[in-house]
């Protein structure tokens, strides 16, 4: 069974539970995905699958000889498995991998926000108002000593690009699963912006069980 589907996230929204709990959710449109390439030790070196998402009209000539004999897709991800055998080119897959109360782990690019300050960026306290210091509120203060070592650290928190990485929300419980409508509701909030693209996969560190 294939470790995960490429997606889009379609937004929050909320449930209530059995027990009549407010339980705050986020709505994954996963797949359906098409197996576009197979991987094997004696071809490639390792044993993953390629998968492809999202129709699109627009492809070149390369990407088109790649899918031959398949929809035009426009997201191709490799998806590590050893069971290869299990799958072959322009196989279909669709939410119904996953199942209620097991954890995915989400990766998406968080939202861009473009140059911000160490304040905003890293929650830097910020230096005082009082004393002469009125526009020193949202400065990082120093960043170094004067003798040893002299100059500024290679990795020391500083203003820069803030937002617009790959990031993963890790251990996410399955709400719900919509396979004919390829919807997957995991809870709480997951990386990136409405309609932004994810990958959704099972998770890899699963949490220990209570003794």
């Amino acid at each position: 069974m294939a470790e995960g589907l490429l997606g889009r996230k379609r937004g929050m929204t909320q449930i209530f539970s059995d027990k009549g709990q407010i339980v705050p959710v986020t709505v994954l449109e996963v797949g359906p995905c098409f197996v576009t390439q197979i991987h094997t030790p004696d071809k490639s070196g390792y044993t993953a699958i390629q998968l492809g998402f999202e129709e699109t009209r627009r492809l070149n000539k390369p990407e088109r000889g790649h899918l031959k004999n398949l929809p035009a897709l426009k997201h191709l991800r490799e998806v590590r498995t050893t069971q290869v055998d299990k799958y072959k080119v322009g196989q279909k897959l669709n939410a119904s991998i996953f199942a209620v109360g097991e954890r995915v782990d989400v990766v998406g690019t968080s939202k861009g926000k473009g140059t911000a300050g160490p304040v905003k960026k890293y929650h830097f306290h910020g230096g005082p108002k009082t004393h002469g210091q009125s526009d020193r509120t949202r400065r990082p203060g120093s960043s170094s000593a004067t003798t040893t070592p002299g100059r500024v650290l290679k990795g020391t928190r500083r203003a820069g690009q803030m937002g617009n990485v790959r990031v993963t929300a890790s251990n996410l419980d399955v709400v719900q699963v919509d396979p004919e409508r390829n919807l997957v509701t995991v809870r709480g909030a997951v990386p990136g912006a409405k309609n932004g693209l994810i990958f959704v996969q099972k998770a890899r560190k699963q949490p220990k069980a209570k003794k």
